[in-house]
This record gives structure tokens, sequence and C-alpha cells, in this order.
């Protein structure tokens, strides 16, 4: 009896502890999700305006500052930093709080930090539409901004820093290992390419190298680890089983640390750097299909048997169809940086159809699975539809498998008919006019599903949800998992989440 009753103690403290750990970081994370979500439409809305532009140059036309060269990088940038990194951060906060089991003692500033991240966000996006914008890809904001994101970032996650340092000893989980390793390389590859394009005064060429470099590193060295944190939380979570394989989770982790930071430079194959250079870059993104097998078998092997909670559970659903995105990425990869590839890719759309593949395929998929986990338990409401969820699931998947094919494929047709010295660059343009099309009518699908999303988000955030007493995710569904779950059992907390 005396057993029973500790047992049910600690079960209700576990609780109570995970409630005003939800509670502190109530309004940040909301906040950083909700305006995330909004940037995200923001971001779909300038993709589709760029992509219309791509094969009817007469649309907008009279529209000085929406033409096709600020367009396309305000698109790029707003959804990079705008959603991506929000969403990013408000999963990192909230990840580290339940992991370390610590309560947020300074919301308000980390929420004061993330309204200095929107300012800048909203600064960059209108310097980019007014004609200030520094040309250097994913980095096109002006150049003013990059120190008041990386003093906004430093206040959002020194927080988590400490919830780490001061959480039990002996207890570091597979998910903390992703989370950590993206919040110190973050810092580290956003600070070093500004220096060196914006502050040191290098050669251009070597500027353009580090450039390449920042966008993969920001992909593979931030985005990824993020995801595969989330993915490595919640496959046990939900399901209530341990990680499949320990060893396993360790060779993924090493193997995205060791390979992830040299890829990038292919993008300047043939220019005027050192041959080695940029066939290392094709090198490590050819095997980043390693890490993306490792965890792929990992996630899809802890998931086994539960098959009808991954067809029930919108987390589960969302964040399966990130880990096949990652393995594809993986694939395509591999089949884009050979050598007779990198001569059709480096002029055409392959390598936005890869980017795309990354960031929302990817990383924005496993996100979403975590937001639709998160959101019931910081708001203690119930999502109102389980409809609205579905079609933002459709829409997004059918959108992004258009985009990327038709970027990928219509890249490899266009990059082809730019090498046949004996056309006219008239055909090259011509072979890629009816994937271009596609693209336009997949980002209108996916700006749909993105609305359903946001309108969802904005009500939960208003707390407009049915009222529960627990954390389920749809009235009546519990997907496997109890109220409490493997986290509030201590001695299954080190099985189920390491």
């Amino acid at each position: 009896m005396g057993s029973d009753s500790d047992s049910q103690t600690k079960l209700h403290d576990d609780m109570e502890l995970r409630a005003r750990i939800d509670r502190s970081l109530r309004h940040p994370v909301m906040f950083f999700f909700a305006s995330g979500a909004a940037w995200l439409a923001v971001a779909l809305i300038l993709g589709f305006i760029s992509s219309y532009q791509s094969h009817d140059t007469r649309f907008l036309s009279g529209v000085g500052f929406l033409n096709y060269g600020r367009v396309y990088p305000a698109h790029l940038n707003v959804l990079i930093y705008g959603w991506g990194c929000q969403a990013a951060f408000g999963l990192i906060v909230w990840l580290m709080a339940r992991l370390s089991r610590k309560e947020c003692t300074c919301p308000g500033v980390i929420l004061t930090a993330g309204h200095i991240w929107n300012f800048g966000v909203l600064a960059g996006m209108l310097g980019i539409l007014w004609g200030y914008g520094s040309g250097k890809p994913w980095m096109e904001f002006p150049s003013a901004i990059w120190p008041l994101f990386l003093v906004s970032y430093f206040f959002i996650t020194v927080w988590s820093f400490i919830q780490f340092r001061c959480s039990e000893p002996g207890k570091t989980y597979v998910a903390q290992w992703y989370l950590l390793a993206a919040l110190f390389w973050f810092p580290w590859v956003y600070l070093t390419a500004h220096l060196f394009v914006f502050v040191f005064n290098g050669h251009p060429v070597m500027a353009a190298g580090v450039n390449a470099w920042f966008k993969y590193a920001l992909i593979f060295l931030f985005f990824t680890p993020v995801a595969l944190g989330t993915s490595y939380y919640l496959a046990p979570k939900v399901t209530g089983r341990p990680v499949y394989s320990y060893p396993l989770a360790l060779f993924g982790f090493w193997a995205l640390a060791i390979i992830g930071p040299w890829a990038g430079m292919q993008k300047l194959a043939g220019g005027p750097l050192p041959q080695f250079m940029p066939y290392v870059g094709a090198a490590a993104t050819v095997l980043i299909l390693i890490p993306a097998l490792a965890v792929g078998v990992n996630i899809l092997m802890t998931l086994r048997g539960h098959e009808s909670q991954v067809v029930a559970s919108p987390s589960l659903r969302f964040t399966i169809a990130g880990i096949a995105s990652f393995l594809i990425l993986g694939l395509v990869g591999m089949g884009l940086n050979t050598p007779a590839a990198l001569k059709m890719t480096q002029f055409s759309l392959t390598g936005y159809g890869f980017e795309i593949l990354a960031i929302y395929g990817f990383f924005s998929m496993c996100a979403f699975g975590g937001i639709y986990f998160i959101v019931p338990r910081v708001t203690r409401r119930e999502w109102l539809s389980r409809r609205f969820i579905g079609w933002h699931f459709w829409l997004t998947i059918y959108g992004i498998a258009t985009v990327v094919v038709c970027s990928i494929m219509g890249g490899l047709f266009h990059g082809a008919a730019q090498e046949a010295y004996n056309s006219a660059w008239q055909d090259a343009a011509k072979i890629s006019y009816a994937y271009t099309v596609g693209t336009t009518v997949a980002w209108g699908f996916i700006l749909f599903g993105s609305l359903f999303f946001l309108l969802h988000l904005l009500l939960m955030w208003a707390r407009l949800g049915r009222r529960s007493q627990h954390p389920t995710l749809l009235q009546g569904e519990h997907h496997g998992e109890s109220p409490h779950g493997p986290e509030d059992d201590l001695d299954k907390l080190h099985t189920a989440e390491a």
C-alpha cells in the first residue's frame, strides 16, 4: 500500500510539474507558433507571385516592388526566418523545458526577444521589396538586420541552456542531443557566414563560397537537428515505447555532425575556386543519405506495430511525412550531386526544389507534427476540427510533392537544354514552361492548406478550443497515449526518450 501511495504521489507531482512548465511557456510558445504561421502565409503568397512571374512576366509588371527580382528573395527569406526559425524556437524552448523538467523563469524576456525578431523579419522583407536587399541568397535582408537577429536569438535560447545545465545529472535524451546541437550550431553558422560576407574585406569569390556554404549549413546544422529532435521526442512519447535502437541514434547523430558542415559549395562547381572544394561539398550532400537512413530506420522501427496510432494521430502523421521527406532528400541529394548532374543544376530550378524539399517537405512537416502535439498542452484546449487538420495535411503533401517534382524535373530538362550549345536559349525556357506552371498551381494548394492551419492555430491561441482536463489531441482520441504518457514515469522516461 505504501508503494502504491508513493507512486501516486510521484505521479501527481510529475503532472503538476508538467502543468507548471506548460503554463510558464504558454505565451512565448504560442507567440512563436502563431507569428510563424502568419509569416508562413506571407511567404507562400510571395512564393505564388514569384512562381507565376517565372512563366508570365506580365503578371504585376506595373508594380515595381513586386517584380520577380525582389519577390523571389523575399519569399525565401520570410519562409526561412519568419516561419522556419520561429517554429524552431517554439519547439526548442518547450521541448528543452519538458526534457529538462524545469519551468521557464523568464517568459517575458523570450517574448520580448520574439517581438524584436519579428520586427527584424518585417524590416528585412520591406527592405528587399524596396530594393535594399543584399543580393546574397538566404542573406538578402539588409545588412543591419543580422546583428539584431543574433542578439534576439541569444535572449530566446539562453534559457534553454540554463534549464539543461540545471536539470538532473545523468539524464540526456536523444531529442536533447539534437536540440542542443542546433542551439550551438546556429550562432556558429550564422555569425561566421555574415562576418565573412558583410564585415571582413575578403575576396568576392570566397564570399560567394561562404554564402553557398551557409545555405546548406543552415539546413543540415539547424533545421535538420530541430526536426529530428522533435521526431525523436514524439515517436516514443505518443506510442509509449522506447526508441528502437540507442546505438543507431548515436550513429545517426554523429554522422550528421561530421557530414553536415562540409556541404554547400557544390553550387560553385566550375567556378574560380580550388576544384576540391565544390566536389567535397557534393560528396557531403550525397553522404547525407547515411544519417537519413539511420534516423528513418530508427523512427519507423519505433513506430512498427502502431500503424493505427500513426493514422489516427496528427502529430505522428506529419512526423512520418517529414521523416519520409528526409529520406527522399538524401536520395535526391545523391542524384543531383554527381559530376554529370552538377552541370545541369547550377542555373536551373533544381536547387530551389531541393531547398523547398528540405525546408518545407522535411523540416516543416516535422514542425507541424510538434505543433499539433504541443499546442493542446500549453492551451489546455483540444483542437477544434479534425477536418482542418486533414485538409492541412493532404493539401500540403500534394502541393510539396508537386513543387519538388516540377522544380527538379523541370530544372534538369532546362539545364540539359542550356548545355545544348547548338540550341537557342529560348528553347530551354520553353521546355521548363509547363513545370513552372505546375509549381504555381502547387503553391496555391499549399497556401490554401496553410490558411486552415493559421486559422486553427489562432482559434486555439484565443482559447476557443474545447476545454480539457488532460491534453488529448482530439475529442475522444488518445492515440494510445495516456493523459500523462511515458514522461510521467521517471523510470520509463530514460528509455522512452533516450
